[in-house]
């Protein structure tokens, strides 16, 4: 049998598996002490999330306090904190312009303030920046707080590759989730229908139903009528998928800036689904084959993530000027990352450690072209010469 067959074969197995999900239903849920939310990061992304999750805190007082606050790293705009515009126009006007935010969510400068009374964090920064977060709220928080992370990437160390849940969790005592999918946050924000995945696991000292955070808690936190939420317990799935993605939309930022077209952009996204689920299988085992097809923090959003979004924008730049992807990412976005270039740097890094670079041509092409100046028109032959498909 031909190895297309075989791959057709797996892939008919994967979508035939039962599609059970977890009972996550959305019936009436109460809590004995209403849930208190923060949210850490006021990026376009953070803010969405934030919006979504004050919209649903404000509608079920009989699970969540109404008052959402927003850690916001305070600038200037035109003379004015942006905190102060945030908590009297209702926008993030440097972030997400023309986008109107509840009234009960709180913009605050302080990430002590915000953060030391919450029963549920969401963190919504760069990747690069929470380690310095996280060590300013050692010992500030409540020590059986619950956490999501919607941030993109892997903390890469002497000891291996780690999920930015489990960084979180090791820093801070405190268990944490992930949220992730096919979501462009000027999308989502201006209420057109998306879907998400939340992944968390129910920790060993949960306290029980109406007194803890479990599945169908998150379920009522993020779902909204526009932002369809499945709530499963693939933690390394989906922050996998969410994080290499984005290294494949370089790819397809790069082809698409060299003009070369649809199939181009389609065989960058083959090879990398391939790479992204051989990644999982390989440095995270207890991650499921499945959540990369089924759920919309698999394929959805690799699909999304390389048709548009801010890691295909800076690519297609730095193919158009032959600028570094660091210029580029300054010249556009507005003060904001592109994460697929420091995911691009940390996957090389651990792939040369661990003596598997070989078996990740895309992976390896990317951050060769990014770092190595290796010319964009290489790709092809950088692939083929590699693929062991």
């Amino acid at each position: 049998m031909s190895a297309a067959a075989d791959r057709l074969n797996q892939t008919s197995d994967i979508l035939s598996h039962s599609m059970k999900k977890t009972d996550t239903s959305m019936s009436i849920v109460t809590a004995e002490n209403p849930y208190k939310v923060a949210v850490v990061g006021p990026g376009n992304w953070g803010t969405t999330i934030a919006k979504v999750v004050a919209e649903n805190t404000k509608e079920k007082p009989e699970l969540f306090q109404g008052r959402v606050d927003m850690w916001v790293f305070e600038e200037q705009i035109d003379g004015t904190p942006l905190t102060q515009i945030i908590n009297t126009k209702h926008q993030n006007v440097k972030y997400l312009p023309n986008i109107d935010l509840p009234e009960n969510l709180v913009a605050n400068p302080d990430l002590i303030s915000t953060t030391k009374d919450a029963d549920v964090i969401v963190f919504n920064v760069p990747h690069q920046f929470l380690g310095r977060i996280v060590s300013q709220m050692k010992g500030q928080i409540k020590p059986d707080a619950r956490a999501i992370s919607c941030l993109k990437g892997f903390e890469v160390g002497p000891k291996g590759v780690q999920l930015l849940s489990d960084y979180v969790t090791q820093e801070l005592g405190i268990q944490c989730g992930a949220l992730s999918g096919a979501n462009l946050a000027p999308e989502v924000a201006k209420e057109h229908w998306s879907e998400t995945t939340v992944a968390y696991q129910v920790p060993d000292d949960f306290k029980g139903e109406g007194k803890d955070i479990d599945h169908r808690v998150l379920k009522q936190l993020f779902h909204r009528p526009y932002f369809h939420v499945n709530v499963i317990d693939d933690v390394a799935g989906i922050s996998i998928a969410g994080a290499l993605k984005n290294v494949v939309a370089l790819g397809c930022g790069f082809v698409t800036g060299l003009g070369w077209g649809n199939n181009a952009a389609a065989a960058i996204q083959r090879v990398g689904l391939g790479e992204i689920i051989k990644f999982g299988r390989m440095f995270f085992p207890e991650s499921k084959v499945e959540t990369y097809y089924q759920e919309s923090a698999g394929v959805a959003d690799l699909i999304t993530t390389c048709s548009g979004g801010r890691n295909v924008r800076v690519a297609t730049e730095m193919a158009k000027t032959g600028k570094s992807g660091e210029q580029v990412e300054k010249d556009i976005l507005n003060g904001q990352s592109a994460q697929g270039l420091i995911t691009a740097k940390e996957v090389h890094q651990w792939l040369e450690s661990s003596g598997h670079t070989e078996e990740y041509p895309l992976f390896e092409a990317v951050y060769q072209i990014t770092y190595e100046n290796v010319p964009m028109k290489e790709l092809p032959s950088m692939i083929e010469e590699l693929d062991l498909h």
